[in-house]
């Protein structure tokens, strides 16, 4: 089995002139075997064969070209599994000149990362660099990242942190402020259908060798399941691949992909009538507020691999548009979710995503929000364009009271209960109502209160 490269990095200062590693020696990871997993095996060698993450080290992008003038700064990476994080973090060591130290924050202690800091230190007195890779950084403790903080400023390591976990919450604030922060995107499925050809064809690293082909609803149903990780998929493929190896025949079917993910592929179409159907039966289950039916449809859609964000999108809008003032809680919890989501990601933002399905689906419902927009764009549309009345316009300019601007405004909270009688609308459109509030769940209060108010103003103005 070959070293990692810190064990090598001890070994290489012997036979050297003055005990200094090589760089090429140093700086170069070494290849796995092919005894190593398959993800492993055909992990990218160089930034042309990266696939995703074009925005971070696409052509003429600055992180590139610090990469390839080996002016790497301190960084952390951000991601979800799989997106190619650490496959950066080798291909930065695979260029630079630096002395690469990979270190876990899983396997590693308090003190594997003191031998780290003193090889560090004696590697600088010699006029060497030391690029420290921390994986998964996020398990460290607090005391932990902070023992990294003044060698970080002092540049006797260059830190490149790896996580999944948001790093504002996760990483020291004085050490992330040190440090560039890039993030990370999870792969498309076109992505990850590319690392899976890559790996079919790939005779030197890969499963090119075997001949093996992947029947179409195999392969989308790997790419489904891999939900942007590249690993994942990798791990099914090779997983399949020796199911195929074993019963004699060189086609990876759907049978073998879903053994090999231990899912049955469900029966959906992301671009047809299923996924349709689907998104259909889960708002009108929302609508009709059956919250059984909306969390089966929406687990039913998540695990056929839809696009979660689609679904949390459906969860806001529906939020203000079946329940909206009858429970204005319901779009602060459908949001929350949606911000659930983009934190930590799936499996775990299913969670508030199937909160968020229970509440809506649970809260009253009033669609009076929606009827007010629509009969307001009738009146636009179908009106002549009014005025807005004197005692409304905007007094904030040099100039404005001259031309009567504000005049006979009435500050509401100059007034008992903060509401006084006067009018809002355009001349043409007085005495028009647009919101009319139902009597279901915190509604039923806003129309008792816009009924008093409404009733004050009619008998005002008679």
């Amino acid at each position: 089995m070959p070293k990692t490269p810190r064990d090598r990095s001890a070994d290489l200062t012997l036979g050297f002139p003055g005990g200094l590693e090589t760089p090429q020696q140093a700086g170069s990871p070494p290849a796995p075997d092919a005894s190593a997993p398959l993800a492993a095996r055909v992990r990218p060698g160089d930034l042309d064969e990266l696939v995703g993450q074009e925005a971070l080290v696409g052509a003429g992008t600055p992180l590139r070209r610090a990469i390839e003038s080996d002016q790497i700064p301190s960084c952390i990476f951000w991601g979800p599994p799989g997106c190619g994080k650490s496959t950066l973090a080798w291909i930065i060591a695979s260029r630079s000149s630096a002395i690469f130290e990979n270190f876990s924050a899983v396997t590693s202690g308090v003190a594997d990362m003191r031998q780290v800091i003193a090889r560090a230190k004696d590697r600088r007195a010699r006029g060497g660099r030391t690029l420290l890779f921390v994986d998964e950084i996020h398990r460290f403790n607090k005391a932990q990242q902070d023992a990294f903080l003044p060698h970080v400023e002092d540049g006797t390591i260059t830190l490149i942190g790896a996580t999944t976990e948001n790093p504002y919450f996760e990483v020291n604030a004085p050490l992330l402020s040190r440090c560039r922060l890039y993030v990370f995107k999870a792969l498309t499925e076109e992505q990850v259908d590319q690392v899976l050809g890559r790996a079919l064809q790939d005779r030197d690293r890969g499963l090119g060798g075997r001949r093996l082909s992947l029947t179409p609803e195999a392969r989308v149903h790997i790419v489904a399941f891999a939900n942007g990780d590249a690993r994942n998929a990798l791990n099914a493929l090779e997983v399949a691949a020796l199911d195929a190896e074993a019963l004699g025949t060189d086609t990876i079917t759907l049978e073998m992909a879903e053994s090999a993910i231990q899912r049955r592929s469900l029966r959906y179409d992301k671009d047809g009538d299923q996924h349709y159907d689907a998104v259909s039966a889960f708002i009108k289950s929302l609508r009709g507020s059956d919250p059984d039916a909306a969390v089966y449809w929406l687990t039913r859609m998540l695990e056929a691999g839809e696009d979660p964000r689609f679904l949390v999108r459906r969860l806001v809008v529906h939020a203000a548009e079946d329940v909206g003032c009858a429970d204005p809680m319901a779009l602060v919890v459908a949001t929350a979710a949606a911000h659930a989501l983009e934190l930590v990601g799936l499996p775990e933002a299913q969670i508030p995503m199937t909160e968020a399905a229970i509440y809506i689906a649970s809260a009253p419902k009033s669609n009076a929000v929606v009827k007010a927009i629509g009969k307001a764009r009738q009146a636009v549309q179908e009106t002549r364009t009014e005025p807005v009345p004197i005692h409304l316009r905007d007094t904030s300019y040099r100039g404005a009271q001259k031309l009567g601007h504000g005049k006979g405004y009435l500050y509401p909270h100059d007034f008992p209960g903060n509401h006084v009688e006067q009018e809002y609308l355009p001349e043409g459109l007085r005495g028009q109502t647009y919101y009319e509030p139902t009597s279901n769940g915190y509604e039923a209060k806003i129309s008792d209160r816009l009924r008093r108010w409404r009733e004050s103003k009619s008998g005002g103005s008679r």
